[in-house]
């Protein structure tokens, strides 16, 4: 049995290249601008189909996708759908656990932290009075969200409140959902 720790990975990303990547966004910082994109298409009543492939990241158009990721949107019968799938808010808590998560998870292996366990619960409360505009005091959208973080990780809990507090602040679904962010909708 080999019982030599692999130092070259850690929590599952390869350090080594983790290292080059920072190095050359260090040289080029053009290479950090990406572009993601989603195209959408409605089916019926609440139900809608997302596919996504292509990205624009590190000066090129990637070509690593070979087929279109399909979510489908829907909605539960109580607003009106047929449980198609998960509703756009639903797929929302969705984004933002996957992106906290996968910003700790990075952060932490930049830091020297193994982590061993991470979970994550996800709830938010929304006014549909808003969605239907019965009530123009009512926020469109959700009022908050509550992430429930389960970690176990080789640090103390103050790097692991460090580590958490550092993953909130600079992940990009978070930092979307906690800012105001530009939004066009134009008729093509």
């Amino acid at each position: 049995m080999n019982t030599q720790v692999n130092i070259q990975t850690r929590n599952g990303l390869d350090l080594i290249q983790m290292g080059q990547t920072i190095e050359a966004l260090k040289n080029d910082p053009a290479l950090a601008q990406f572009e993601f994109r989603a195209s959408n298409q409605w089916v019926d009543g609440g139900e809608n189909r997302s596919a996504i492939r292509g990205f624009y990241g590190a000066g090129a158009e990637d070509e690593s996708r070979t087929s279109d990721f399909v979510f489908t949107n829907g909605e539960p019968p109580v607003l009106l759908g047929k449980n198609e799938g998960a509703n756009p808010v639903e797929f929302l808590l969705h984004a933002l656990a996957g992106c906290v998560t996968t910003t700790t998870v990075l952060h932490a292996a930049a830091r020297g932290i193994t982590i061993r366990k991470l979970s994550t619960r996800l709830s938010g409360n929304i006014n549909l009075e808003g969605l239907l505009a019965l009530n123009d005091e009512a926020t469109v959208g959700y009022e908050g969200i509550r992430i429930l973080m389960d970690i176990d990780a080789d640090c103390s809990d103050r790097e692991l409140d460090d580590l958490l507090s550092f993953a909130k602040d600079h992940s990009p679904v978070c930092n979307t959902v906690c800012r105001p962010v530009a939004v066009t909708l134009e008729r093509v």
